[in-house]
């Protein structure tokens, strides 16, 4: 049984759900499920307060019928960052190693309407070692209700390897 920290003994850093995972620790094929999430009008509406884009594709219904869409249209960047790599465990289990996010890529593949649910996967696909770190390469896949593709990328994440004793 794991001994109780009280009052000066507990810092926010000691608030994790285990031991820190490194760079040597990973392996190809390890699978992060990210939450689902349905783009809701709401999530429209925040997304287009944050990012200032009001092309009227992403909140006139009428606009969007008109010319050929079923609905609203959501930001790219909206469906983009349903892959966030926060959103899931990955950045908790490498607390100590994780120095930071360091590149994506990624293809817009189908259209992504509001009330589409999402669900989104991380896979570690390359672990590229280097001398005192590596690199961490995930395969960013977001599908629909539906199960269609609608973005696939990559994901590059900058790791420390173990300290050495």
């Amino acid at each position: 049984m794991a001994a109780q920290m009280t009052g000066s003994d507990w810092t926010p850093a000691d608030h994790r759900p285990g031991p820190s995972l490194y760079f040597e620790d990973l392996e190809v094929g390890r699978r992060y499920a990210l939450p689902s999430r349905t783009q809701t009008d709401a999530l429209f509406a925040a997304f287009q307060l944050a990012s200032g884009d009001n092309d009227p594709i992403h909140y006139d219904r009428p606009y969007c019928q008109s010319i050929g869409h079923k609905d609203m249209l959501a930001h790219g960047m909206q469906v983009l960052i349903q892959s966030a790599a926060g959103a899931g465990t990955f950045p908790e289990e490498v607390a100590d190693a994780l120095i930071g996010f360091i590149g994506l890529e990624c293809k817009f593949l189908k259209p992504v309407y509001v009330d589409d649910t999402l669900y989104s996967d991380l896979v570690i696909s390359d672990l590229i070692e280097q001398n005192t770190t590596g690199v961490v390469v995930m395969a960013a896949t977001v599908r629909n209700q539906e199960g269609v593709t609608v973005l696939s990328g990559e994901h590059r994440y900058l790791l420390r390897k173990r300290p050495v004793a």
